[in-house]
């Protein structure tokens, strides 16, 4: 079986240089501006340039994506999957009833022709009858009301729960707490699936680090076994994973099972809906709700280019694909986006991720005090940027004898993934002080006409980018759930002003966040655990401030 694993322990010099590359761009970005400004500011103020048009040109395509991404969301979630689902086991019936019947809803004429299709050779294509899909729910010490919604979210689907497989899959080192929450939740709601599972993932297992991912593959292993018990083949199931707190849309089973149905290539494919991080957005402080919304977004924007889409965070997968290439990796942290690399190397080259165009709604962060929020964003945010290990895996098989992938190919992902990366950790920065630091650090600044006029030609196109500002934030309140009746009107003022913040929240989490996960992987000093971010509920903040009242008062 092909290696699909992260190293452990001691890497070899090739990989440990490759491990190197981000924080070398990312850090070495910051420190040619300030070579080439003792230099020649006119070089700094050309190299600045560069990469403010560069910004510039990459914003314009990022809001028309946002646009039309959230046009297509809207749409797809007006369509009737479980009908359209429906459909595909009578296909000679339905393609009789609808080929005359065009309609301009969100992918009928290829619905029209995916019957088509079907009935011309009806053995290529699974019914739906046939197919399960098994969910598999991490948890780690999270509380029933937090976990308990995200079961009824799964019941309340349009899909067929007697055909749902339901798995919680808990850590034992979670304590008693949460294995007495997933009984109680096995008790109230086992009756609703065709199966309902609880799942202990046993602490400290060899050659695993502190995640989710191990925690996952430790229900799958269990699943493929009860699978085999029960008669039920892989390729008739559909696995999905979620956090505790994630709330998929009521169409999401039904739209994923007729793409899967569809598509004759499915096991090759992985199937990403568009997290949107709204269930708590208006409990949750200014930054956070600015944060969480620019992650929103580009969710979207990312649906938008499916050649560049990559695993997020809750997806769907077949179980036959998952089986073969054992799970998800237990090595690492972000074992979301590593598992597209894990199948694009299994499959050598023949996988893509299929987008699918309605939401699974998931928790901003919140902690029990304002200031452990800030801290559980930054942590959530150092977590995801720890992906950047991923250039270090990708690079050393494309560049290796053995590569079992196309060579251009694999090249223009390697260079897209160092690129966000590196784009990620840097540009922010750049953009907000570089413009300055000629003039700061070279008194010959004064006489080069560039680099006196570089930080009023950044401020313009600044004031150009903030159209893309003004489409995000009426995009924002389209998508807001409805405010709270415990907020007043006011609070929706505050959601207006919170992106005032928004230069500073891009530079603060998302580029320190990516300079510090890239800087402890430069050094060696490997993220080995997964900080679970906290998940408190409206109710539980305001229960830890009436304890931290009482404390004071008792004092």
């Amino acid at each position: 079986m092909i290696d699909l694993e992260i190293p452990i322990g001691k890497r070899t010099l090739k990989y440990r240089l490759l491990e190197m590359l981000p924080a070398t761009l990312s850090y070495g970005a910051f420190v040619l501006l300030v070579v080439l400004s003792l230099l020649s500011p006119t070089l700094a103020a050309i190299y600045l340039l560069v990469v403010v048009v560069t910004l510039l040109v990459k914003a314009v395509g990022i809001s028309t994506h946002m646009i039309l991404g959230n046009n297509k969301l809207e749409a797809a979630q007006k369509v009737n999957w479980h009908d359209r689902l429906a459909d595909l086991e009578t296909p000679r019936t339905s393609y009789s009833a609808l080929r005359r019947h065009y309609s301009d809803e969100f992918g009928a004429t290829a619905h029209v022709d995916n019957l088509r299709l079907i009935t011309a050779d009806p053995g290529l294509f699974p019914k739906p009858s046939q197919i399960f899909n098994a969910v598999i729910i991490a948890a780690y010490n999270e509380s029933y009301e937090v976990i308990a919604p995200t079961v009824e979210s799964v019941i309340n689907t349009t899909y067929d729960n007697s055909k749902i497989i339901l798995s919680i899959a808990y850590e034992q080192r979670g304590g008693e707490a949460i294995k007495a929450t997933v009984e109680r939740l096995k008790r109230e709601y086992g009756s609703k699936f065709y199966a309902f599972h609880t799942i202990e993932h046993p602490k400290d297992l060899p050659n695993e680090v502190i995640g989710k991912g191990g925690n996952i593959t430790h229900a799958g292993r269990f699943l493929k076994q009860w699978l085999k018990e029960e008669g039920i083949a892989y390729k008739n199931v559909i696995v999905t994973t979620l956090d505790s707190d994630n709330r998929p849309h009521p169409t999401y089973l039904d739209y994923v099972t007729y793409e899967y149905i569809v598509h004759e290539d499915r096991k090759h494919l992985s199937y990403q809906p568009v997290s949107l991080f709204l269930n708590n957005i208006w409990d949750v402080p200014a930054p956070m709700r600015v944060v969480a919304t620019g992650n929103s977004f580009w969710n979207i924007i990312s649906s938008m280019r499916p050649h560049t889409l990559r695993n997020f965070a809750s997806h769907s997968q077949p179980m036959d694909a998952l089986e073969e290439m054992d799970f998800w990796s237990t090595r690492t942290i972000v074992e979301d986006g590593h598992q597209y690399w894990r199948s694009y190397f299994y499959f050598n080259g023949n996988y893509s991720v299929l987008p699918i165009y309605v939401p699974i709604y998931q928790d901003a962060v919140l902690s029990s005090t304002y200031l452990k929020t800030l801290k559980a964003q930054f942590i959530q945010l150092r977590r995801w940027a720890y992906g950047a290990t991923d250039i270090a895996y990708v690079a050393s098989r494309m560049l290796s004898r053995d590569r079992n992938v196309p060579l251009l190919g694999g090249l223009a992902r390697l260079g897209r993934l160092i690129d966000g990366h590196v784009t990620l950790a840097s540009v922010s920065v750049l953009v907000a002080v570089g413009g300055w630091v000629p003039l700061l650090i070279n008194t010959e600044a004064a006489r080069s006409m560039a680099a006196q006029q570089l930080p009023g030609v950044i401020s313009v196109i600044q004031e150009v980018a903030l159209v893309g500002v003004v489409i995000t934030v009426f995009l924002a309140f389209k998508m807001l759930p409805p405010r709270p009746e415990r907020y007043k009107r006011h609070r929706t003022l505050g959601m207006i002003a919170q992106w005032v913040l928004m230069p500073l929240t891009a530079i603060a989490y998302s580029s320190v966040s990516a300079l510090y996960s890239q800087g402890r992987l430069f050094l060696g000093r490997y993220l080995d655990k997964f900080d679970v971010t906290d998940k408190a509920t409206h109710q539980s903040v305001l229960e830890a401030r009436q304890i931290a009242r009482d404390k004071r008062h008792h004092r």
